[in-house]
């Protein structure tokens, strides 16, 4: 008679990898439904989240233009794009706590105390970023545009020409106000320290013209408003690594 197997480190391996993926599927589809449920209540109101949407740049159109729709199936679906996308930003707490709650037992506590901010902070600046876009640049860069639309051509946007570019804008400006988070992730892992980024200051403010010059629109007062936040949140992220890091780490040459 065979001598019954008994378990080894192997199959403790093998067991502890399918319960990690049992619940990290259990947290996909938590954030999978929150995603869904807020789709749902915002489904009705697709229409109107469009509307306001357009507004910088229905608001600035020249007397008689509006957006237009060049495929049939544009003036249903894409409401319902912008619907998704709104949602899946409204969600995002949702998100990065399940993807939180995942990760985290796996952290030591030095780790977690440095995360958990960090997690805050980029959820917020990322709104912030969208936010700062849709108020304040946006509204300049359409002001722009129609100024320098040549005589005899008649500005008529497609509906899901705009939605793209004012996500990707969104999206763009989001990333970049993240840079006190990656000042600070940068600092922590080594790769630069205080001095460092005191010294490098000019070279941030070359680079924040540089990257605002490229994903703004073409005229300076949107390129500026980029620019000079993205200085400022520099400024933060050393003020955030003198807080939040040892003083001894963040002095560790790179």
């Amino acid at each position: 008679m065979a001598a019954p197997e008994l378990d080894g480190p192997e199959d403790d391996l093998e067991q502890g990898l399918f319960s990690h993926l049992i619940e990290l599927r259990s947290r996909l589809m938590r954030a999978i439904v929150t995603v869904l449920l807020v789709l749902g209540v915002l489904l009705p109101f697709a229409n109107r989240l469009y509307a306001e949407l357009a507004a910088p740049l229905v608001a600035r159109l020249p007397q008689g233009a509006h957006l237009i729709a060049t495929e049939v199936a544009s003036p249903f679906v894409t409401p319902l794009k912008l619907a998704f996308y709104v949602a899946l930003l409204i969600s995002m707490p949702m998100i990065v706590y399940q993807l939180w709650a995942f990760v985290s037992p796996g952290l030591y506590r030095n780790e977690k105390r440095l995360a958990r901010p960090l997690l805050v902070a980029a959820l917020f600046l990322f709104y912030l970023g969208c936010a700062f876009a849709y108020f304040l640049v946006l509204p300049a860069a359409f002001r722009f545009l129609t100024a320098v639309t040549p005589e005899g051509v008649e500005m008529m946007t497609d509906i899901t020409h705009y939605l793209d570019f004012v996500m990707l804008m969104f999206f763009a400006f989001g990333l970049c106000f993240e840079v006190p988070v990656a000042v600070v992730i940068l600092a922590a892992i080594g790769v630069v320290n205080l001095e460092q980024l005191r010294n490098g200051r000019r070279y941030a403010i070359v680079g924040a013209f540089a990257i605002a010059a490229f994903i703004t629109p073409p005229d300076i007062t949107s390129m500026i408003m980029l620019a000079i936040p993205m200085c400022l949140l520099y400024e933060l992220g050393m003020l955030a690594v003198r807080w939040l890091l040892h003083p001894a780490k963040t002095e560790k040459t790179a």
